[in-house]
């Protein structure tokens, strides 16, 4: 995985985070929701960069 892309996958993350604390403190649940949607693409874009590093190591490309 390169660095941008982690990087970019921190991001959403905390981007995420932030939203959704945000949307607790103020009671708006919408803003919640879409805080947990951010943490979870930064999840999954994480989780298919993880699996391109294990296949790139166990096929040597």
């Amino acid at each position: 995985m390169g660095t941008a892309d982690k990087a970019e996958n921190l991001a959403d993350k905390a981007k995420g985070k932030a939203k959704e604390a945000a949307g607790r403190a103020v009671g708006n649940e919408r803003l919640t929701a879409e805080g947990k949607a951010d943490q979870a693409k930064g999840d999954a874009k994480q989780a298919g960069e993880n699996v391109k590093d294990v296949a790139k190591d166990a096929f040597g490309h």
